[in-house]
């Protein structure tokens, strides 16, 4: 009898440590429940652990996506990422749980009717609880935290933040496993594995790939790269996608000198061609072939401020090089371990309308006179589901005084020795709400005396009305010695690069001012920058670049 009795033990023993469990999971912060999640489901037993989200089990998300499964025989971890194609990235991690230390406390409390234990543990400076239980005989959680402890059933990060069981359930197999059919499954290591699932998240639109800046005599145009201003301007035609109105769109650059040992004017552009001529036509033919400035000062200015028929290149980003970054690294200092190579990343979102679902000549400038200057690398990124700043639906160029086509002829910006300073006129077809002008500026030249190292006040007027005064300047520059291998050092200690500018370092990009223009009417408006530009001393001349792009909702 008592032999009959064990054997009925062991078979019930058996039933229940065969059960399939699917667990429910959802997010809470200071005791309310997150309205707009998608919440965690496990499927566990004996044998595996899967983990998943709720719109992945119902197959409705979009890829990219995840799924974690952990086998109870080995205690391994694999990630799955789902991927465009049908293919799915795995990576193996056979130590991560062996790896985790946990406090084990003495309290207890249910959860779903279940006796749970407690167990904390401290992860990149968040304490974690951990309440987890042993009654259902099976192990998993939420996530990889505490799933060798037992059935994690509430986890809570600083007090605050809490991912809890919401509902158990007892299922006869693991639907997940559908997900993984006709899937062809890639082995890598953890780093690749995170990149293509970080890359896969989204969409990249690559423009120039290690592409040189010099300046020569012997240009190599194609039919997708075209060259200008003895190499100085790379020019590509790019089709941007449809842009989502919440998304964020950015800009990178990378940039190594390949014998340029100098700081240098760099600038990211596109070319409108809404209007009878535009920067293309300077490009191709020659500035003097577009309109010109002319404030009085005995010069002319070749294609910097729109007219009636000309509109300038528009300028994404504004960047600087630093002195001789990669090439010039053999140049050692004590304790100095040069970086090699510079990344600009700016969000250009406030673009985005402009760019969506539209062809342009985007082009990179970088003025040198060396013949191997510099290399370069350019994309641009959109990501879903961004921060929404500027929701404008317009994006006029007005300006841009900086002189791409330098090395062709085209001249310095020392327009602002005159107290005319830049002035363009323009004309809006409807109301232009919220209107804000996107201003970069950049003041260049001399030593001491000039304006690159004098702070000089920018004043910015609309139809005869000052909206807007500052003085430009940066004084973090020595914040980036590492990135200038070339600069010089001075008998004062410093570094060349250490020096604050008029709005720029070398080894980094300018950041755009928004400024508040309220609500303009349609029809004629003015828009005039003054600047107290310093005299010419022999050789030696200042000069800005300023750009402005007007923003707003038509």
């Amino acid at each position: 009898m008592k032999k009959l009795f064990l054997v009925v033990l062991f078979s019930v023993g058996q039933i229940v440590f065969a059960q399939n469990f699917k667990i429910t999971y959802k997010t809470f912060f200071e005791g309310k429940e997150n309205p707009k999640q998608d919440p965690v489901i496990v499927f566990t037993n004996a044998k595996e652990t899967f983990i998943l989200s709720e719109k992945t089990a119902e197959r409705t998300k979009e890829i990219p996506f995840e799924i974690q499964k952990i086998n109870r025989a080995d205690h391994t971890v694999s990630q799955y990422a789902f991927l465009q194609n049908n293919l799915v990235s795995e990576y193996q991690n056979k130590e991560i749980l062996a790896k985790q230390k946990f406090e084990l406390k003495s309290e207890t409390k249910k959860i779903l009717g279940y006796l749970c234990k407690k167990a904390v543990t401290s992860i990149n400076s968040n304490t974690m609880e951990i309440w987890y239980t042993d009654d259902l005989k099976v192990k998993g959680g939420p996530s990889i935290l505490g799933q060798d402890l037992g059935l994690v059933l509430e986890i809570t990060r600083n007090g605050n933040s809490t991912t809890k069981a919401t509902e158990i359930s007892k299922v006869k197999n693991f639907t997940v496993e559908n997900i993984f059919a006709k899937k062809k499954i890639t082995s890598t290591d953890e780093l690749s594995y995170k990149e293509l699932l970080w890359k896969s998240r989204f969409t990249t639109v690559p423009i120039f790939e290690n592409e040189t800046i010099n300046f020569t005599k012997d240009l190599k145009s194609d039919e997708k790269i075209l060259r200008f201003a003895k190499g100085t301007v790379i020019l590509k035609k790019v089709k941007y996608p449809k842009i989502e109105a919440n998304s964020n769109v950015f800009v990178e650059l990378t940039e190594q000198s390949a014998g340029d040992a100098y700081d240098r004017t760099g600038t990211v552009f596109i070319i409108p061609q809404n209007k009878e001529k535009n920067f293309l036509d300077a490009l191709q033919n020659g500035p003097k072939t577009v309109p010109a400035f002319d404030n009085g000062n005995g010069k002319t200015y070749q294609g910097v401020a729109a007219t009636e028929i000309y509109e300038p290149a528009l300028e994404l980003m504004r960047f600087f090089t630093p002195f001789g970054i990669q090439q010039f690294n053999h140049l050692k200092l004590k304790d100095k371990n040069w970086h090699d190579k510079v990344m600009y990343r700016q969000d250009i979102s406030d673009l985005k309308e402009m760019l969506s679902g539209k062809e342009f000549w985007t082009g990179v400038f970088i003025g040198n006179y060396d013949k191997n200057g510099h290399k370069i690398s350019l994309e641009v990124t959109l990501h879903k589901d961004g921060l929404d700043v500027f929701k404008n639906n317009t994006a006029i160029p007005l300006f841009n005084t900086l002189n791409i086509m330098e090395m062709a002829g085209q001249d310095y910006a020392t327009m602002f020795d005159s107290p005319n300073g830049l002035t363009t006129s323009f004309t809006l077809t409807k109301d232009l709400k919220n209107a804000k002008l996107r201003y970069i500026t950049t003041g260049h030249g001399g030593w001491e005396n000039g304006d690159e190292f004098l702070p000089k006040e920018n004043r910015i007027l609309v139809d005869g009305k000052e909206v807007f005064s500052f003085i430009p300047w940066r004084t973090d520059c020595g914040s980036y010695r590492l990135y200038n291998p070339a600069s010089g050092n001075f008998a004062n200690g410093l570094s060349s690069s250490d020096y604050s500018r008029s709005n720029w370092c070398p080894g980094t990009t300018t950041n755009p001012n928004y400024i508040s223009l309220g609500d303009l009417k349609a029809g004629n408006h003015q828009i005039q920058i003054l600047i107290p530009q310093g005299k010419r001393e022999g050789n030696s001349f200042s000069s800005w670049n300023v750009s402005g792009v007007l923003l707003g909702d038509e």
